[in-house]
């Protein structure tokens, strides 16, 4: 069965993926629980996604708890969730102001039911919005997630990435007008250079920028770093550069 292309975002819409890597060292270097850095972090959050459509980013989705950090201490865990919760109920209320439409992509069956009804009360709240598509990742691993898609596809007659992909959105939560769609840019802050299970399927031709900035430290102009950087890549997508292909035909 012949394959589908991959879907590319025309140059001026931009899926950015975010792992906001640092908030608990940024918090141990000036003395406080690692709570504060999280809560630091949250700020972090409503900055970048504030900014973020006036740099061409429609699609921004960041990794806010990993399935690997229920092994984290439950109290951090629960201070997280705590901030989490408000973050869904707070950013709703304002959403319309600005356009933006929350969804959260990962596991759900695990979820206290005081976040779960965070989750679903902003996503009806901001269901109508049309800018900027804000995905907040929670209990979510991008192993498992590829596992169970591949599971279900053997009783799929159509084998194709775009098949494959919109089953994936189904097992994430991804709502059904939000093609599971491939990330252009990843940024990882902290300092750590590693994908850390997120969004491996989606992130195959992602441009990859790592800084040391903390999170609670990333700021709009360090974003514009980062886009300006992503504008000056040659994506290719496997191809060969314009230059080499136009030299060779001659």
């Amino acid at each position: 069965m012949k394959e589908s292309t991959l879907y590319i975002v025309p140059p001026k819409q931009i899926h950015l993926a975010i792992l906001m890597d640092g908030n608990g060292r940024w918090a141990e270097s000036r003395g406080l629980p690692r709570s504060a850095g999280h809560r630091a972090g949250v700020e972090a959050v409503r900055r970048i996604v504030r900014a973020a459509p006036s740099f061409g980013i429609d699609a921004l989705t960041l990794f806010a708890f990993s399935s690997s950090n229920w092994q984290r201490d439950p109290q951090e865990v629960g201070a997280l969730f705590g901030l989490l919760e408000k973050f869904f109920f707070s950013e709703a209320a304002t959403a319309a102001q600005h356009d933006v439409r929350i969804s959260a992509i990962g596991r759900r069956d695990r979820l206290p039911s005081t976040m779960l009804a965070a989750i679903e009360s902003a996503e009806s709240a901001t269901a109508g919005n049309t800018g900027l598509d804000l995905r907040i990742a929670v209990d979510y691993s991008g192993r498992e997630a590829i596992l169970r898609t591949a599971c279900w596809m053997v009783s799929s007659t159509e084998v194709t990435q775009r098949e494959f992909s919109r089953r994936l959105a189904e097992v994430t939560h991804t709502p059904e007008d939000l093609p599971s769609r491939d990330v252009d840019l990843l940024i990882r802050t902290g300092g750590e250079q590693r994908l850390s299970d997120f969004l491996l399927w989606e992130c195959a031709y992602a441009e990859l920028y790592f800084t040391e900035r903390m999170w609670p430290d990333f700021t709009a102009a360090d974003l514009e770093l980062a886009i300006r950087d992503f504008r000056g890549r040659d994506r290719r997508f496997g191809a060969v550069p314009a230059s080499v292909a136009s030299v060779s035909a001659s």
